[in-house]
């Protein structure tokens, strides 16, 4: 007696979903290709100014962000794009002024790929916003953020505050780098002008 030869699950499968992942592929190699030539095969000579934030962390699909108006904003929507963030109270002192007039310049100083280019303000209380301020950086996203989510999503070093910083997240949603507080223009214009050429995603 002859039994009928079950066909493999795993080759089904394979075979059902193979689009899907070619797809997945084609997406992540270019991101994973700029990190692989900016961290691990790098010009002779040349050293990396921003921290690898290692492992990657995704934007969570939860992150209770939120408009100036109270409405909600899935920081998930500008993937696509690379995204400069910083964080700090609504007041806004001179050392956060200092981070919004660094993510702007910085972005004008990309040139033809400033359109790559999104800023986010992370503004970590409810009081409300200088309504100047809004106008000399719009273009910014600000938007309301507790600490307390931010805290588990936005890696500092230690002792560090999420006031330090600013953050690069990737086209595909994950904070992959970080620049220290009170960060070179220079620095972090070479660290950006090498990550948007060696990646055309975003």
């Amino acid at each position: 007696m002859t039994t009928a030869a079950t066909p493999a699950a795993p080759a089904t499968h394979w075979r059902r979903f193979r689009v899907l992942y070619l797809l997945i592929a084609v997406c992540a190699a270019p991101v994973l290709a700029s990190y692989y030539l900016y961290y691990f095969d790098p010009p002779a000579g040349r050293t990396n100014y921003g921290e690898l934030v290692q492992p990657q962390r995704p934007v969570p699909a939860g992150l209770p962000t939120t408009l100036q108006d109270g409405s909600a904003f899935d920081l998930r929507s500008l993937r696509g794009n690379w995204v400069m963030v910083m964080a700090d109270q609504s007041a806004c002192a001179a050392d956060c002024q200092a981070k919004l007039w660094k993510m702007r310049q910085l972005r004008a100083a990309s040139g033809k790929d400033a359109e790559r280019i999104e800023r986010v303000f992370l503004v970590l209380d409810n009081a409300p916003m200088d309504t100047q301020l809004l106008r000399e950086y719009d273009g910014t996203h600000f938007l309301r953020a507790p600490a307390a989510a931010l805290d588990s999503f936005l890696a500092l070093p230690p002792g560090g505050s999420l006031r330090d910083h600013i953050w690069m997240i990737d086209p595909i949603s994950n904070q992959m780098l970080r620049w220290p507080r009170d960060a070179d223009p220079k620095r972090v214009r070479n660290d950006l002008k090498r990550l948007l050429k060696a990646s055309r995603i975003g």
